[in-house]
């Protein structure tokens, strides 16, 4: 009833679901990636996932051409594009590539780690959030 009050929409029959791409540290050392759903139950007419506590949040601006050779994530946090392309390289030399609205969840704090660059001409912005102190 709030919902229809608020001139709300019903969500639609099989929206598209959230992924988030986990970044981790595998049992052999390497970086790997894994595609994992974010749960989205129904509240109040939307859908809404579970809180994930944050401690701290900063926007990065990458330039073209830009290259970080191998390294570990320096902390667990998410990086969500918010404009312009970069990939990760990971393990095996899989590459993903990272676009406005993809959100990469940074966890391989030891081992081998990932490469990341930015793609073609243009700045690759991202949002980091941080999940731990």
């Amino acid at each position: 009833m709030l919902a229809a009050a608020c001139g709300a929409r019903q969500l639609s029959a099989q929206p598209k679901p959230i992924t988030v791409t986990r970044i981790f540290t595998g049992a052999d050392g390497e970086a790997h990636a894994e595609e994992r759903e974010v749960k989205l139950p129904a509240l109040a007419g939307r859908q809404q996932s579970e809180t994930i506590p944050a401690a701290n949040s900063q926007f990065v601006r990458f330039p073209p051409g830009y290259l970080q050779d191998r390294h570990t994530a320096s902390k667990r946090r998410y990086l969500i594009t918010l404009s312009g392309r970069g990939e990760v390289e990971v393990g095996a030399g899989k590459k993903i590539v990272v676009e406005p609205g993809r959100v990469l969840q940074m966890e391989d704090l030891t081992g081998q780690g990932h490469v990341t660059r930015t793609l073609g001409n243009a700045d690759w912005v991202v949002l980091e959030v941080q999940f731990d102190p």
